[in-house]
């Protein structure tokens, strides 16, 4: 059975009995951050890193900064005991939403209110390999700020998922505006060829996910561009946070598999 706890404004709650204001900025125009974190045996991983790319993501949005890692250690215990997480597996999400403090219209300030609140919930981990397509549909802009960014916005997202699950595949992959692989809908995409790792560049647009930065950071991976199309002796696998699927076929042609795309994950996520 699944439990869920939230925090919003110091009062604890189940999430859907905790409420935005419909003020909220992250509400009506989707500006706000969130950091996802996998929580095993009671403990976030890679928390550090992943305030990191928070408080950063919030400096290019000119958002104040977000909470730090002292303020909120003592919160995540409290929703680690409350959610009955000191074993299993859970997702814990943070939130920093541009308060829209009773106005209207896009125009901001980075001196603009500001509203934190995080869920956490008990979840089943899986490695299981998926299928995909090449998105025709949606394109990353590698030039926008909101790429570099892990924002509330989530709507390219949504519409390439849609469309892989509408042609019978798990998932899609996405070019960015010229044309090559950037990564997935909601993982970074990491592929073994001739031997090596590789992940697309962030001048790709692709998201500065966490576990790719780690494992640039320790050398088991490199970026370079995959071109337009994965080939078939790739293994290729989507990954972030919360786990790693190794991608079985793509526009319905078979990719090579092996547990080494796991056990790459499970390395770097610790």
């Amino acid at each position: 059975m699944t439990t869920a706890v939230a925090w919003m404004d110091g009062r604890w709650g189940q999430p859907d009995e905790l409420g935005v204001p419909l003020s909220d900025r992250g509400l009506q125009l989707a500006d706000g951050l969130f950091e996802t974190l996998l929580v095993e045996e009671g403990e976030p991983r890679l928390l550090a890193p992943h305030l990191e790319r928070w408080r950063h993501s919030a400096t290019l949005l000119g958002m104040e900064p977000p909470p730090g890692q002292a303020w909120l250690a003592p919160l995540i215990a409290a929703a680690v005991e409350r959610a009955g997480l000191r074993q299993g597996s859970g997702a814990l999400r943070l939130n920093w939403s541009r308060d829209g403090a009773g106005g209207r219209g896009i125009s901001a300030s980075s001196s603009a209110a500001t509203r934190f609140w995080l869920t956490l919930q008990t979840i089943q981990t899986t490695h299981q390999p998926i299928t995909a397509i090449t998105s025709q549909q949606e394109q990353r802009n590698p030039h926008s700020l909101l790429s570099r960014c892990k924002t509330f916005s989530y709507g390219q997202a949504i519409q390439a998922r849609r469309e892989a699950e509408a042609s019978g595949a798990n998932d899609a992959l996405l070019r960015n505006t010229a044309g090559e692989l950037c990564c997935g809908t909601v993982a970074n995409l990491l592929v073994q060829r001739r031997g090596q790792w590789l992940t697309p560049p962030l001048s790709s647009g692709c998201l500065p996910g966490v576990i790719r930065r780690r494992g640039l950071d320790l050398g088991q991976l490199e970026e370079a561009s995959l071109g337009a199309a994965l080939q078939g002796d790739d293994q290729a696998v989507l990954v972030n946070s919360l786990g790693c699927r190794p991608i079985r076929s793509i526009d319905g042609q078979p990719l090579q598999l092996s547990e080494a795309g796991i056990d790459l994950w499970r390395q770097l996520s610790r």
